[in-house]
């Protein structure tokens, strides 16, 4: 890259910084006033916007639907034509424009007052026709473009995105958003099964190899050869049912290569580990990972509140979580 294409690019980026924390002395009794209104909606938060500001809200409309707030974007253009269908009252509607004077929204503005919607302005100033008719304005303020020519929208809707993202985490925050929440709206993915619980992983049921303590190697043995799945272990109970050990194929082999004389026949209580890591199938799938990958083990054991062995985790159940 030649210096000059360094320079204009350091910047592009100094502008739209600027733009971002030139936002944090605006942040007042408007900014508590949107939150109070996003909260109090019962319906949807409509979001709307044009050209590039539309792009912005597209994002922000679909941050706060996948982490809590029901949302949906729409066009203004098509709210003109038939779409406006899609707003009711009990929503409320967050409308996006740099300058305010945008005129699809100035044409859909006095359409959403009839339905008596409530409207969040996100725009420069309160003083534009977007600002005087809304019922809250988020200011940006003037926000000089990064556009060589001072035209492409770049520095404000920077600016546009970020304070869309601090509405999206205050609200998160105050509806007690949990990460289990958080699964619920990303079950695809990497993502989505980091943020499963344990119980939708675990082996269970006839994948499930329990043998009591009370058997030999070879009958331990037997039990994890013919269980669908082949683990890699098998839990041992005592005759409560409660979890007393795990032998593991780690244990198999250290218990050969100590062996002076035939094995099979010993009590697998000999041989087994008695302080297995456990976990509850309530826990979350990167939880069993952290675990695994902090013990340096390939199994866990999963148990009720009664220490009753319900599941078993392998490795290889989880092999494809990213840390």
């Amino acid at each position: 890259m030649t210096q000059p294409r360094r320079e204009r690019a350091l910047l592009v980026l100094r502008l739209e910084a600027a733009a971002i924390h030139n936002l944090e002395p605006r942040l007042g009794a408007s900014f508590d006033r949107a939150i109070d209104l996003i909260l109090a909606c019962s319906g949807m938060v409509v979001v709307t916007g044009m050209g590039k500001a539309g792009l912005v809200g597209q994002k922000i409309s679909a941050t706060l639907a996948s982490t809590g707030t029901p949302s949906l974007f729409l066009h203004p253009g098509e709210a003109l034509h038939g779409d406006l269908g899609r707003l009711r009252r009990q929503d409320l509607l967050l409308a996006l424009s740099n300058s305010g004077e945008t005129a699809e929204l100035k044409a859909l503005i006095p359409a959403a007052r009839r339905l008596g919607t409530p409207l969040i302005a996100l725009t420069e100033s309160s003083a534009s026709t977007l600002g005087r008719h809304a019922d809250c304005v988020l200011e940006t303020g003037p926000v000089p473009e990064a556009c060589p020519l001072g035209l492409a929208p770049t520095a404000s809707t920077s600016a546009m995105l970020a304070l869309g993202d601090a509405l999206a985490m205050v609200v998160l925050e105050e509806r007690g958003f949990s990460k289990e929440d958080y699964a619920r709206f990303h079950p695809a993915g990497s993502l989505g099964r980091r943020l499963m619980q344990v119980s939708e992983l675990m082996r269970r049921g006839q994948e499930l190899p329990l043998c009591a303590d009370t058997a030999t190697v070879l009958e331990v043995l037997e039990v994890m050869t013919r269980t669908p799945g082949r683990p890699g272990a098998a839990l041992l109970t005592d005759p409560f049912g409660r979890l007393s050990g795990i032998f593991t194929d780690g244990d198999l082999r250290r218990t050969i290569a100590r062996a002076t004389g035939p094995f099979q026949a010993e009590p697998i209580a000999a041989h087994m580990g008695r302080h297995p890591k456990t976990i509850p199938p309530t826990a979350l799938a990167e939880d069993a990972m952290r675990l695994l990958r902090d013990h340096k083990i390939d199994q866990l054991a999963v148990v009720d509140q009664g220490h009753h062995p319900i599941g078993l985790l392998d490795i290889q159940d989880v092999l494809d979580l990213k840390p």
